[in-house]
């Protein structure tokens, strides 16, 4: 919403690929107007259709409050940038990865926005440093990097350039936050950013496992889906090490700690977990969990897990008897 008119604010998107649709419903869902912008005709009329299907799927789960109609009208099509993002709160920017393209995108998103329009990159590599060098609009660039599919997958990740003004940055988190996605702000430019830094730290070693005859493909994939993965989607790595340890994080990283170092220096990595990084890392742990609640969160995850196991036992019956890994026909 405004919070001068009280009015939903406009969103534009510009790219209308997958990536595009799902921010399109994330911000529609959300009860704003959206302008979605592409140049290829051919993607402009499949828009509708696609959104359509996705809203109809949710509402067949019983995950939308509104009719599938009365979001998918909140959504318009255009072929011309200037139209699709003139008044717009914040511009999301969906277009292929590559930075020649990116930079033409955004000279022109600067000059046809207002200066307190966020311009946003959906890019998961370039950052916006490099998007927005040399533009008058670049105080007001910034990543803004969902997983995929984004209305599924809320979180998003905000990377400010060194020119990116605080206010731009707030007002990129409230937007997100208002339209139900769990933005975080990556405090520097780094590659990766957060997602594929984490995601790229647990690929190296699964390849590295295959390359060197410890396990198959099909035994990491086991080890992830049915264990470390079943935890992770509802707490995050420091959470789980926390839970895991009578005392806490830094009781885990006192027993631990030595052998993940080994295991690190096998790798070439030496990156240990000194007293200083443990103590801050438990520092924050405590300011988010006292540890006379620890037995309780513990109890939490647990029956988070109780809750995931019935879910996934009940999928399971009613899915088609096909092995995970047998090919789709």
């Amino acid at each position: 919403m405004s919070e001068l008119s009280g009015q939903p604010e406009k969103i534009a998107v510009v790219g209308g690929g997958s990536i595009g649709v799902a921010f399109a419903l994330v911000f529609a869902r959300a009860g704003h107007p959206v302008t979605v912008c592409d140049p290829e005709a051919g993607r402009r009329e499949a828009v509708p259709a696609e959104l359509a299907a996705k809203l109809t799927a949710l509402a067949e789960a019983g995950l939308l409050t509104e009719p599938v109609d009365s979001i998918a009208s909140r959504v318009t099509v255009e072929s011309e940038m200037p139209a699709a993002v003139a008044g717009a709160a914040l511009v999301q920017e969906c277009a292929p990865e590559r930075l020649e393209v990116k930079r033409s995108i955004f000279a022109e998103l600067g000059a046809a926005t207002g200066p307190e329009s966020v311009l946003a990159s959906s890019s998961s590599a370039i950052p916006a440093s490099q998007t927005s060098e040399g533009l008058p609009s670049a105080d007001r660039t910034l990543v803004a990097h969902p997983g995929n599919p984004p209305f599924l997958l809320p979180v998003i990740e905000l990377v400010p350039s060194p020119l990116t003004r605080p206010a731009v940055v707030a007002t990129a988190h409230r937007l997100y936050a208002g339209a139900g996605m769990s933005p975080v702000t990556v405090a520097q430019e780094v590659e990766g950013f957060l997602f594929n830094r984490l995601q790229g730290a647990v690929l190296r070693e699964a390849y590295a496992l295959v390359r060197d005859g410890i396990a198959t493909v099909e035994d990491i994939d086991t080890v992830m889906r049915d264990g470390l993965g079943r935890r992770w989607c509802f707490m995050g790595p420091f959470e789980t090490s926390d839970l895991n340890t009578r005392g806490g994080v830094a009781s885990h990283a006192e027993k631990m700690g030595p052998a993940y170092a080994r295991m690190g220096a096998e790798r070439g990595q030496h990156d240990p977990w000194t007293p200083e990084l443990v103590a801050e890392v438990e520092r924050q742990r405590r300011a988010l969990l006292p540890l006379e609640r620890w037995e309780d969160r513990v109890a939490w995850r647990d029956e988070r897990l109780i809750d995931l196991l019935q879910t996934l036992d009940h999928s399971a019956l009613s899915a088609p008897n096909i092995p995970p890994s047998s090919p789709k026909e």
